[in-house]
């Protein structure tokens, strides 16, 4: 049995990618928060930017984490 070792190399760094790639847009989307929440404790406002930040931010995580369950999950093919 042969080891296709450049293939195992590039799913290795695809998956460390999208990974690191996954949490810099879930850590945008808590800056987001804190930018909405800051808002409202400093001036009783809110900020429309940090909540759209975050909204957006996790919606893609979100979107990220269903493609990965549907390419997991044969029934969804």
């Amino acid at each position: 049995m042969s080891i296709d070792w450049t293939a195992l190399g590039q799913v290795t760094a695809v998956s460390i990618g999208v990974t690191v790639a996954v949490v810099v847009v879930f850590a945008l989307g808590i800056l987001g928060l804190a930018r909405f929440e800051g808002a409202r404790e400093s001036n009783g406002g809110t900020s429309a930017v940090g909540l759209a930040q975050a909204g957006l931010c996790f919606l893609a995580c979100a979107a990220v984490v269903a493609y990965g369950i549907y390419l997991i999950v044969p029934q969804f093919h």
